[in-house]
């Protein structure tokens, strides 16, 4: 389940590194034209950050998400 969209991988792997130190593991779902092109624009360069849905509250929460 998606529990965050970071622009750029940068912010991402920050992300996913945050929750695996709480014990969450963490994958990122890339949207491949930004990957491509080096592009955050417009949705391009999206990055989801996507944990199993029985921790997705838990990650919420370490993030501050509502």
């Amino acid at each position: 389940m998606t529990v965050y969209v970071a622009y750029g991988q940068p912010e991402a792997e920050i992300i996913k590194g945050r929750l695996e130190s709480e014990g969450i593991p963490a994958i990122l779902r890339y949207e491949s034209a930004g990957l491509v092109y080096g592009l955050t624009i417009n949705g391009l360069g999206q990055v989801e950050v996507q944990v199993p849905s029985s921790l997705a509250q838990q990650a919420k929460e370490i993030l501050g998400i509502d």
